[in-house]
């Protein structure tokens, strides 16, 4: 009795068997509710938040779906953060990771049953993770050298991270979007200048690239609706003091002259300030806050563009494509860095005015204007094209190219397997284990597709045994296919992360042997 209550009330604790159970059961569960959404006839989940509002969300992202998830097995909470962490490194592959883990557990619980201790199954799954890296590693394809060959490359690879996505009816449209984009950033990973706006109205395929830079904002009135040879000043400044805006303040004055004199004493102020600002040499100020009528009329008369409250990521993006800084302060003109570019003139996307920079300093920023029938579409479409032009701009630093289509995972099962013909004792079941799990991931994709995955597989499998083999699922004839024929291709960064990460991840869900579940803190302790 006395040893039972180390813990406090309420406190439970699951041991052995009935924990690890527990943590394989919620992994699954994970691993199964996402698996549906595999592969390029994969289906997408629609997640409605209970919170204000009853937001709904149509997506086919892991990653998102997991995210939105509110989970209570400790487990499955692993998974969830091994597809955000996907997510992040390499922006697609979120699906596939977590169906991976899964199913690595799958197999490890049979193991578990036949009595064979976890640390030698996660030393068996260590060696089947490195084989099956080499593997892919003597396979890969890299045609940095050649530019031609190297876009194709490109625009396979979006192609097929955007096939399982909404996008995949215009996915030529598209991925030619994203490698231009991508290529425009010469290199560097930083997604920040590629701006994505979304205008519902007309279908996707009115999307377009546009190699500058566009505000989603109106020009003032009275202002100039075009500039060539543009200067502009960013900044991050209050333009509204010509009132008394301190809270609590109180002023006391003896007649209504006074107000009127503490008045224009802030309306010098502020004529002061723009005429500092004016003195930059300007003919565009961009303000993140907002502009008073009055500053704004002095503006005017001085032939300047004024824009207020341009939202933070909007100036940000500004000041990184034009070459300018943020300013906050005006005494010293010389220190502070302008913006440059060509043409700033008002254009019209379905009935809303936007404010178009052309020509600007960075060659690297574009925006990408996404339009749709609903919402809906355009987030999901937003999602769609992150996650390409995340694994594009991987691909242009560590220009590795694999094939897709359930390639892959064939090539490393079959080296596992060799591998674990070769090793001694109980590790090469884990081996083989480890090959069983990097097949369901074509199986899956058959399935998905409604295909008979047992009579494919097995084809792949006897195709797989001869050289230099391409062999794939080809889910649009519903047979196996040439993938590289049919030009399906990943990014080996991708699938690395996939493999090693979700190796990981299955390891530490299988050294568990105890669950502790604290007891909740009672609310009457306070007083």
């Amino acid at each position: 009795m006395a040893i039972d209550r180390i813990f406090k009330d309420e406190a439970s604790e699951e041991k052995g068997e009935r924990a690890r159970m527990a943590s394989f059961v919620g992994a699954m569960a994970i691993a199964d509710l996402v698996k549906t959404t595999l592969g390029p006839k994969g289906m997408d989940k629609i997640l409605q938040s209970t919170g204000r509002g009853r937001e709904v969300t149509v997506t086919n992202d892991g990653a998102t779906i997991l995210k939105s998830l509110h989970i209570d097995n400790p487990a499955a909470k692993v998974l969830v953060d091994l597809s955000k962490v996907q997510d992040d490194e390499v922006g697609d592959g979120t699906t596939s990771v977590v169906v991976l883990a899964g199913e690595l557990l799958r197999e490890a619980e049979k193991l578990v049953a036949v009595k064979i201790h976890p640390m030698t199954i996660i030393s068996g799954f260590r060696m089947a993770a490195e084989c099956a890296r080499n593997a892919l590693l003597e396979k890969v394809v890299d045609n940095k050298a050649d530019s031609e060959k190297f876009r194709l490359d490109l625009l396979n690879i979006a192609m097929t991270t955007l096939s399982s996505k909404i996008l995949s009816q215009d996915k030529e449209h598209f991925a030619k979007l994203a490698v231009d984009a991508v290529m425009r950033l010469k290199g560097s990973t930083n997604l920040e200048s590629i701006q994505i706006i979304k205008k519902p109205g007309g279908s996707l395929k009115d999307s377009f690239l546009d190699e500058g830079f566009i505000l989603d904002k109106k020009i003032g009135i009275g202002q100039p609706k075009r500039i060539e040879n543009a200067k502009i000043l960013v900044a991050n400044t209050a333009m509204d003091t010509d009132k008394v805006k301190i809270y609590g303040a109180r002023v006391r004055v003896d007649s209504m002259a006074r107000v009127a004199q503490i008045e224009t004493a802030e309306k010098e102020k502020m004529r002061e300030k723009v005429q500092k600002i004016i003195g930059h040499g300007i003919n565009c100020f961009v303000n993140r806050q907002l502009i008073y009528n009055f500053p704004e009329e002095l503006f005017a008369d001085a032939g300047i563009l004024a824009i207020e409250h341009a939202d933070f990521d909007g100036i940000e993006r500004l000041a990184l494509v034009t070459g300018g800084e943020i300013a906050s302060t005006f005494d010293n003109p010389e220190s502070v860095k302008l913006g440059h570019c060509d043409l700033i003139e008002e254009i019209m996307i379905g009935e809303d005015k936007l404010i178009h920079f052309s020509g600007v300093a960075m060659g690297q920023a574009c925006t990408i204007v996404l339009r749709g029938a609903s919402h809906h579409v355009l987030d999901e479409a937003e999602r769609s094209l992150h996650d390409a032009l995340c694994v594009l701009s991987q691909t242009v630093n560590d220009s590795r190219v694999l094939l897709g289509g359930g390639w892959p995972e064939m090539v490393m099962s079959k080296e596992v397997d060799a591998l674990a013909k070769k090793t001694p004792g109980k590790k090469s079941l884990a081996i083989e284990a480890f090959s069983r799990a990097l097949l369901a991931i074509p199986t899956i994709i058959a399935d998905n597709a409604g295909l008979d995955s047992a009579e494919l597989i097995s084809q792949l499998r006897a195709e797989h045994q001869k050289e230099g083999c391409t062999a794939g699922i080809d889910v649009i004839s519903g047979s196996v296919g040439d993938m590289a024929e049919r030009g399906i291709c990943e990014a080996f960064k991708v699938k690395q992360a996939v493999l090693l990460s979700s190796t990981e991840a299955t390891e530490m869900i299988l050294r568990v042997d105890e669950i502790i579940t604290c007891a909740p803190r009672r609310r009457e302790d306070r007083m």
